[in-house]
């Protein structure tokens, strides 16, 4: 007798989502009947030329903008119409971000810089360390805790903010442009740590204008004016 397939729990899910934004005299459709799905454990990379709306999907995704109409669930909660105090909560709770430029204070030690959000989330200080030492251990700075951010490169501090995302235990990474302010070999070591992630088990979400970044994810999407184009590798 064959074992039943678990049914996919989507994580987000967006169904006709429009996003315009209005002056006087034009209108922009910065979003345009967007429908997107993933699934807990999926790594999904977003490509798109500049204005193609890549930076609304990012903020949409990222409770940080309301749609002007259609419907986005994450990891099971509509979220249209949730006063802004619940959306932050949701944010605080559900979504790690790591962005391109790291958004580390730079005279908090690694510990401390990823002890903040936690210490704003209420828990307790055995579950900080816990989180904490689990977080660094997952992206190999353990060693480096008493460290301060100029201290390290550019691709120890992305480690950094990766485990500060981790250390919430969000439902999935949102990275943005992960990679933008590394070099080449750097670039592809933090490549490598979100594939670690994901195989263990993290969901990731990752816009990049890196092409060949894109093509190492096992599903890749592409913005353009709006809308969405798949291609499945």
């Amino acid at each position: 007798m064959n074992a039943a397939i678990p049914t996919p729990r989507p994580i987000l899910a967006m169904r006709n989502l429009c996003k315009f934004y209005r002056t006087d005299l034009i209108e922009t459709r910065a979003l345009d009947n967007f429908n997107l799905v993933v699934n807990a454990g999926e790594f999904v990379a977003v490509t798109g030329p500049s204005g193609s709306g890549k930076t609304t999907f990012l903020n949409l995704a990222g409770l940080l903008e309301n749609p002007t109409s259609g419907e986005y669930e994450l990891d099971g909660v509509a979220v249209n119409g949730l006063p802004d105090s619940a959306l932050s909560r949701l944010r605080n709770q559900k979504i790690g971000f790591v962005f391109q430029g790291f958004n580390l204070i730079s005279d908090l030690s690694v510990w401390d810089n990823i002890d903040v959000p936690l210490r704003y989330r209420g828990l307790s200080r055995g579950e900080r360390k816990q989180r904490i030492e689990e977080a660094l251990a997952r992206v190999g700075l353990s060693s480096r805790t008493k460290h301060l951010p100029p201290q390290l490169s550019g691709g120890q501090q992305q480690r950094v903010a990766v485990a500060r995302a981790l250390a919430g235990n969000p439902a999935f990474l949102l990275a943005d442009e992960p990679t933008g302010n590394l070099d080449s070999q750097m670039a592809r070591q933090i490549m490598g740590l979100l594939e670690e992630l994901n195989q263990q088990g993290a969901t990731i979400v990752m816009v990049t204008h890196d092409a060949d970044l894109a093509r190492r994810a096992p599903r890749q999407l592409h913005i353009i004016d709006g809308r969405l184009a798949e291609t499945v590798v």
